[in-house]
């Protein structure tokens, strides 16, 4: 059972990625490709219509809203876009991760966190 969820999540990730790479496809219909951005925003938006800390509702909305909107974005979207932007979801997701790269990020953003603390200092110093 657990295996079966991790493919069904696996499943929902990477259609979640095919529905944005379809968005952006100048052969998808503007109808679809609004829906479809809607979907990927609702999927990687932090912000719910119902938050997570509630007790099973929470992620209620997250487990029935997002599948529907993909099988939605699905049934506008030609079939055989679908496919090819599922491929390449697939391909996508089979690349490794960098490390390097997140290390990179980070480091930024911790030099602009404490720029921005010391520019803070400064200002509220010399007030």
């Amino acid at each position: 059972m657990l295996d079966r969820l991790k493919r069904g999540a696996r499943t929902v990730k990477r259609d979640v990625h095919a529905v944005y790479l379809a968005a952006r496809d100048p052969r998808v219909p503007w109808y679809a490709k609004a829906l479809a951005l809607g979907v990927t925003a609702y999927a990687l938006s932090p912000i719910d219509l119902i938050p997570d800390f509630v007790p099973v509702l929470g992620y209620l909305d997250d487990l029935v809203i997002v599948p529907l909107g993909i099988l939605l974005v699905a049934r506008l979207v030609p079939p055989e876009i679908l496919a090819e932007h599922r491929d390449a979801a697939e391909v996508a997701a089979a690349r490794p991760v960098s490390r390097a790269g997140a290390v990179a990020i980070i480091v930024v953003w911790i030099l602009s966190a404490a720029a921005a603390g010391w520019l803070a200092v400064r200002w509220y110093a010399g007030r």
